[in-house]
């Protein structure tokens, strides 16, 4: 299992600079997602600043998330 998140901060460009467990610090980029289903939502930006963290992973408003290992797999991490 991969660590899971503790905090989520949204930034330009619909990535969300995201903390883990393991105290690793990553950017997940959105943008590919937001043209998919309920992702689209998110391309109102103030929306999308209402990102959240519950259950170790980013969670907005209408039910909106992202599986946990994927945020973490997928994210960039901070050098």
């Amino acid at each position: 299992m991969n660590p899971r998140i503790v905090s989520a901060v949204p930034k330009d460009d619909y990535k969300i600079k995201v903390t883990f467990t393991d105290d690793s610090v990553g950017y997940f980029d959105c943008s590919k997602y937001l043209n998919i289903g309920v992702f689209k939502e998110l391309k109102n930006q103030e929306y999308f600043n209402q990102v959240n963290v519950s259950d170790g992973t980013i969670v907005w408003p209408h039910e909106q998330d992202f599986c946990p290992d994927t945020v973490y797999l997928e994210s960039d991490r901070a050098s």
